[in-house]
């Protein structure tokens, strides 16, 4: 569904990732993970456009990311994304957060978005607070609608940036628990994130990231069992003690 080969990225001189390869399969959940400043972020957003990059190659699910011929509004909008900070429109309502992509882009009727948009504030547990504005509604709650949003779009996969690491402790498993629900259905997914429970809980493989390079692709099992990198075992030695 999803293949990266040989991504590399600068800022300036500053390279920020160097020859990244990876793939995600369809249906498969993958959790990266790595220390702050790793790369982490920018190669899931090199996946969908957000971040461009200057060599390689990207395929969602055979198109091209990097081909300048591809249109990323489209294809952003079979790749769903949930970012640290919920990005929900502040001025209008949850039920408007969720319906407008859907009629801008997809170009669903008003009654069709708002009927799709209802159901997954249902599957997200939020139907109660469909006519409130996100300022109403707490993190967790934030995170939820944005979570909603994105499935709105019918996506092929989702891309997690860091999506519990701007919530209280105890808003955070409100949140991982909707992902641990889409994961079981079966939805590509891939993650970035320190919340190493859920990784070992529906992650298919860890890809483990330093200096932005892939130092481990490895099955969940075999990463939390028998890392091969130093720095890899010294990151898990901080993070789950």
């Amino acid at each position: 569904m999803i293949s990266m080969s040989n991504v590399s990225k600068w800022y300036g001189d500053f390279q920020v990732l160097a020859g990244c390869t990876t793939e995600v399969r369809k249906g498969e959940v993958v959790v990266v993970c790595g220390p702050s400043g790793s790369g982490k972020s920018t190669l899931i957003k090199t996946v969908n456009g957000l971040e461009a990059f200057q060599k390689g190659e990207i395929r969602i699910d055979g198109t091209s990311v990097g081909d300048r011929k591809t249109n990323l509004s489209k294809l952003r909008a079979k790749v769903g994304m949930v970012f640290q900070h919920f990005e929900l429109f502040p001025h209008l309502s949850i039920t408007e957060n969720l319906s407008l992509a859907q009629t801008r882009v997809l170009g669903r009727c008003r009654d069709e978005a708002n009927a799709k948009g209802m159901a997954l504030l249902d599957r997200v547990g939020l139907r109660a607070h469909a006519d409130k504005y996100p300022g109403q509604l707490s993190g967790g709650q934030q995170q939820r609608v944005a979570i909603a949003r994105a499935l709105s779009m019918d996506p092929v996969a989702m891309l997690f940036d860091e999506p519990t690491s701007a919530l209280d402790p105890e808003m955070i498993n409100e949140v991982l628990d909707v992902m641990v629900e889409l994961a079981e259905d079966g939805m590509t997914m891939m993650c970035v994130t320190h919340e190493m429970g859920f990784a070992k809980k529906v992650a298919h493989r860890v890809i483990f990231m330093d200096g932005g390079v892939i130092v481990e692709d490895e099955r969940k099992d075999e990463f939390f069992s028998n890392p091969k990198s130093e720095r890899a075992r010294d990151f898990l030695a901080k993070i789950l003690h």
